[in-house]
Formats: structure tokens, C-alpha cells, sequence
């Protein structure tokens, strides 16, 4: 990567969030006062940083790591596995919420709200936005 675009990905990371590379520097190299090495190496250091670091998992927009997402998928698949072979599950009820949709702040079956006509959402529409 040149050196140049180095500096320009140190200068996002610091924008995006200062404390979280100052964080990551201190916990990956030991560095206490990254203004006392050069540009160029702070820069290198940087961009060396792991994907799961704070500063490049804020940067990616991401709040849990690939590992936290996979295990959690293990998880809920396995808890989906032992639902289905329950009574509760031959009969469709009590259904396990997935830690991976809390963790993604996806919202859950309960959440969601189904229309069975245009005039229908319309009219829930006005009650949530007041209208008349």
C-alpha cells in the first residue's frame, strides 16, 4: 500500500474515532503517544491493525466480531434443532428468539406487522402518523 494512502487511512481513523485507534495502538503494539513516532510509521502500524480491532470494526460499521456472529449462529442453530424435536416445536409455538438477530438488532417475528390489503396499511398508517 503506498505511503500516501497509508496517511489517508490514518487520518479517517483518527476523524472516525481517536480514542479507539489510540485504544488499539496501545493494545496491539504498546504504543502510549502515537504523536512521538513518525507519520509514516504510526500510518504502517495503523493500517496493520486487525479486522477486529475497534477502530476498523467502527469504521466497517460492524458491532460484533465474525466470531461472536458465527458462534452465535451455532448457537441458535443448535437450540433450533432441539426446539423442532420438542412439543413445542410439533406444534409450532414457544419458538426460541436467535441471539444473532439481538445481536444484529434485527427485529424479531413479533416485530414485524403484516397487511392483508392496501386499505388496511392505510389505515394503520394515519393511526401512526396521526393523520386524518
Amino acid at each position: 500500500m503506498q505511503r500516501r494512502k497509508k496517511i489517508l487511512i490514518l487520518a479517517h481513523m483518527l476523524n472516525t474515532d481517536r480514542d479507539a485507534l489510540i485504544c488499539d495502538l496501545a493494545e496491539t503494539y504498546h504504543i502510549y503517544d502515537y504523536g512521538s513516532l513518525p507519520l509514516k510509521t504510526v500510518a504502517a502500524l495503523s493500517c496493520g491493525l486487525r479486522n477486529d480491532s475497534r477502530i476498523k470494526m467502527k469504521m466497517d460499521g460492524m458491532e460484533v466480531t465474525t466470531t461472536e456472529m458465527l458462534l452465535a449462529a451455532i448457537v441458535d442453530s443448535t437450540r433450533m434443532l432441539v426446539w423442532i424435536q420438542s412439543e413445542d416445536g410439533v406444534r409450532g409455538i414457544n419458538k426460541p428468539t436467535l441471539i444473532i438477530d439481538k445481536m444484529m438488532n434485527r427485529k424479531t417475528e413479533s416485530e414485524v406487522v403484516v397487511f392483508q390489503s392496501g386499505e388496511e396499511f392505510d389505515e394503520a398508517w394515519k393511526k401512526m402518523t396521526k393523520e386524518k
